[in-house]
């Protein structure tokens, strides 16, 4: 069992994030707000995208600098999640509200406007999250306990 620590969005290409205490996740939009949350034909891949802190503090570990959780770019951030290989996994918020892994959120190369070195402090073990469909819509709030079903 896990625990959402964290919630942000984009209102379109890289914009500012936002981070919220909570939110709307719907099978349509995604993130309500979020540019890349709305369904696209034969693009729904990557509708929500995840990363858990363990992962998100051991890449700054790795990289000896702070970094806040949000300028990963990420929608979620997860505690008590291992993510790695978990694609056809679903991830179930006790809203109900529930995710199917559809892959690796491979980090870009803004990780490097971020922060020299952040990229490939996220490469291994799937560091920088996954990427989501929605499955189940359902509101989400700070706290919210989620768990994985394989």
């Amino acid at each position: 069992m896990g625990r959402l620590l964290g919630i942000a969005r984009h209102a379109r290409p890289r914009g500012p994030m936002e981070t919220l205490d909570q939110i709307e996740v719907t099978t349509n939009e995604g993130v309500r707000g979020d540019f890349r949350g709305a369904l696209k034909p034969g693009r729904n891949k990557r509708q929500v995208t995840v990363m858990a802190v363990e992962a998100w503090t051991d890449a700054l570990t790795e990289l000896g600098i702070p970094v806040d959780w949000e300028q990963r770019r990420v929608n979620l951030l997860v505690e008590g999640l291992a993510l790695e290989h978990t694609k056809g996994a679903r991830i179930v918020f006790a809203s109900g509200l529930t995710l199917e892994v559809t892959g690796e959120c491979d980090p870009c190369s803004r990780m490097e406007d971020v922060a020299p070195g952040l990229k490939a402090a996220l490469l291994p073990h799937w560091r920088g999250g996954v990427t989501t469909r929605v499955i189940e819509s359902g509101p989400l709030t700070l706290g919210d306990d989620v768990r994985i079903e394989r």
